[in-house]
């Protein structure tokens, strides 16, 4: 359960979604009050995707090789500057494809819809470029590398 969903829970779904709630009281709790407020609500969102998306997991294995391997070939400053902004970028990509299917499942009421399909499909296909540039970044960083080893 994370931190919206102890707000939401108690009141039935139908009458949430027909405005038969105290909303004021739901948005004062949902609502950033400090910079604390505001971390705990992205840490949630981080650990939620994690817990959740199983593409989310495999993109930081993913990641935590490549961190491994930039410390075991000693990599230069740059080449980590390249290295972490990619990882870092397939996360946040990752991040945003995982909110757009869950707003689209939630606007769609889990029935299909072709937009929605369209909408989900472009997400992942953000994913799918940014994860292609980070395994582009990853060749660069690492093949001469591990060439040296063997030649």
């Amino acid at each position: 359960m994370d931190s919206h969903d102890k707000d939401t829970k108690i009141y039935d779904k139908v009458d949430f979604q027909n405005g038969n709630t105290p909303t004021k009281n739901v948005r004062d709790r949902w609502k950033n009050t400090n910079f604390l407020s505001s971390l705990e609500f992205a840490v949630t969102g981080i650990w939620t995707a994690f817990k959740q998306e199983r593409n989310m997991r495999k993109h930081a294995v993913s990641g935590l090789l490549a961190i491994v391997m930039g410390l075991l070939f000693q990599i230069s400053a740059t080449e980590w500057l390249f290295l972490l902004l990619s990882v870092s970028l397939v996360f946040m990509a990752e991040l945003f494809n995982s909110a757009i299917e869950n707003v689209v499942d939630l606007a769609a009421d889990y029935q299909f819809h072709l937009r929605a399909k369209r909408a989900k499909d472009m997400a992942a296909g953000a994913v799918l470029v940014i994860s292609l540039f980070a395994a582009v970044v990853g060749c660069f960083v690492f093949l001469p590398k591990i060439w040296l080893l063997f030649f």
